[in-house]
């Protein structure tokens, strides 16, 4: 009878890197199609008063944003310091607010516009005159759902 011999300690087989490629490219397109970018840039400063008692959105695709603040630095050479309105990327008047609203109900559902809600995102060292000229031009224009904006803070007792 022959005799045989191991040809080496028999260790473990090298890991195959042959499918790395692929799944390499499988996550980097999966993060590709579920990565949201951001809609609008701000040209305001804009820190949210806090609250303690804040409740998220449902959905958040009725929701139509209106940013009040001082423009950031960049901006205040053209704009001054005074607090603006900033409508999607474009500071506004009080006045564009109408156009607004019937723009962002035109890009929704026939079922969905009476759900149309305005979030106000206003800094929290803004004077209430301008919040105020808002509120009633959003009256004007029957959008009658409002929401204001916070960040949330805990109390500590």
């Amino acid at each position: 009878m022959a005799k045989f011999e191991r040809k080496g300690k028999g260790g473990l087989p090298e890991v195959s890197t042959a499918s790395l490629p692929d799944i390499v490219f499988m996550l980097l397109f999966f993060f590709m199609v579920s990565t949201v970018m951001r809609e609008t840039t701000l040209k305001i400063e804009q820190k949210l008063p806090g609250a303690t008692e804040v409740k998220k959105m449902e959905k958040k695709s009725l929701v139509s944003y209106i940013n009040i603040g001082k423009p950031k630095g960049s901006f205040q050479v053209m704009y001054g310091t005074e607090p603006r309105i900033q409508l999607n990327d474009a500071f506004a008047k009080v006045a564009d607010i109408r156009d607004y609203v019937a723009a962002e109900r035109e890009k929704m559902d026939e079922k969905e516009r009476p759900l149309m809600t305005v979030s106000l995102k206003v800094d929290e060292k803004t004077k209430m005159g301008i919040v105020v000229d808002v509120k009633q031009e959003l009256r004007k224009a029957s959008a009658l759902k409002i929401n204001y904006s916070t960040r949330k803070v805990q109390v500590i007792e």
